[in-house]
């Protein structure tokens, strides 16, 4: 006699159920790790998807920036004559009369290729006549190019702006003058002014770019026991004479072949 089938008890059902659900569960799970090791371990002749974008990415990256990468133009002059010998001794012994030192007074400087000046003073006694004194400054600065801000030229053309409204304010001046000098560098203004302090002098002041350097002339005199006073149009004369000659002098130092240089890196 067959016996009928048994049905299962509630707990057998619940453990099938259990046991099905957890073989659903655990092949969803597995998915995600197949499809991983399939996308890993693809034909090796190939390149897959993502290694692609990280090629990609990686060129991109090292791809140079045009902007940064392109150099400035080289600076015209590399170097500065000597400070001391930018006019002839012949004009020194003709502006600054009986000169304490005919060869000038060098200022100290950590870079004579980049900042130089000298300076030349000189009291001409002429008995009852008085005395005349004179006093001659000659300053150069030299700009390279930079990849960060420009070319020398450029620097100098800004640095010459912004000298020249310094020039227009100074202490104690009076009858200030300012004059477009021609003929000398790229660019050059002319200053004439008065000034009463240790006497009476007469002043001219030149600054003057002749591409990448700036030039600034003083020129002052005065006159003492009775001498006549300076002849302030001789004195501007006199002034633009010697800052020609400077402007050649610079020429002059950069006509030997100077070596190559590198323009600065710009800043990370």
């Amino acid at each position: 006699m067959s016996r009928p089938a048994r049905r299962p008890t509630t707990s057998e059902g619940i453990m099938h159920r259990s046991a099905s659900r957890l073989t659903r569960v655990l092949a969803c799970a597995a998915v995600p790790v197949i499809l991983t090791v399939a996308g890993c371990s693809s034909d090796s002749g190939k390149d897959s998807g993502s290694d692609s974008g990280k090629k990609a990415d990686a060129s991109s990256s090292a791809k140079p920036n045009s902007k940064e990468s392109k150099a400035p133009e080289k600076a015209v002059y590399a170097t500065l004559p000597e400070p001391c010998k930018t006019v002839a001794a012949k004009t020194i012994e003709t502006i600054v009369p009986k000169a304490k030192d005919a060869n000038g007074t060098a200022a100290k400087s950590n870079d004579l290729a980049t900042r130089a000046s000298c300076s030349w003073n000189g009291l001409e006694e002429a008995g009852l006549k008085g005395s005349q004194y004179r006093w001659l400054s000659i300053s150069l600065v030299r700009y390279d190019s930079l990849a960060s801000v420009g070319t020398g030229s450029k620097r100098a053309e800004e640095e010459y702006t912004k000298q020249i409204e310094k020039a227009k304010v100074v202490e104690g001046a009076e009858n200030m003058k300012p004059e477009a000098a021609g003929g000398i560098g790229d660019q050059a203004t002319s200053f004439t002014f008065t000034t009463k302090k240790d006497g009476d002098f007469s002043n001219t002041t030149i600054i003057a770019r002749t591409h990448n350097v700036i030039i600034t002339l003083d020129y002052n005199g005065a006159a003492y026991e009775g001498a006549d006073a300076p002849d302030q149009a001789k004195l501007l004369q006199d002034a633009i004479a010697a800052a020609k000659e400077t402007v050649a002098s610079v020429e002059t130092a950069n006509q030997q072949k100077q070596p190559e240089q590198s323009p600065s890196p710009t800043n990370a």
